[in-house]
């Protein structure tokens, strides 16, 4: 998912505003009832603050990955058989989504959305992939 609400007054590595965090609590509480196996984050305030509630409830630290140096195979291979939540940007995760799922389906998230998750589940080397709305 692309991180939560961010301060647009705080330059190239803004904090969340308070809305962002309720954001990033909700979306802890959305996997509250969910196995997550590992949390990634990019190495930003906005995507790391977005993560942690997650990663905590579960008692994980977010892995760092840098979209530009992401080795999609051996994240498929190291992560079969598990859920995973990957938190990154307007610009990176529907090409992250797309790599995933072989196909150009997802196109880059408006500055102003926010809420989308991307769901992606491979099962017996059958994908299937979701778009729904934390609002």
């Amino acid at each position: 998912m692309r991180h939560a609400e961010k301060d647009l007054s705080r330059g190239n590595n803004p904090k969340l505003t308070k809305q962002g965090h309720q954001r990033a609590k909700r979306l802890a509480n959305y996997f509250k009832n969910k196995p997550l196996s590992a949390v990634y984050s990019t190495n930003f305030h906005r995507t790391l603050n977005t993560a942690k509630p997650a990663a905590n409830a579960k008692g994980l630290k977010p892995i760092i990955y840098s979209p530009t140096k992401f080795d999609y195979d051996a994240f498929l291979k190291d992560t079969k058989g598990t859920a995973v939540l990957i938190v990154g940007h307007s610009n990176t995760i529907p090409d992250f989504v797309n790599k995933i799922i072989g196909e150009n389906k997802y196109k880059e998230i408006d500055e102003r959305i926010y809420s989308n998750l991307y769901i992606v589940t491979i099962k017996n080397n059958v994908i299937e992939d979701e778009l729904i709305s934390q609002d």
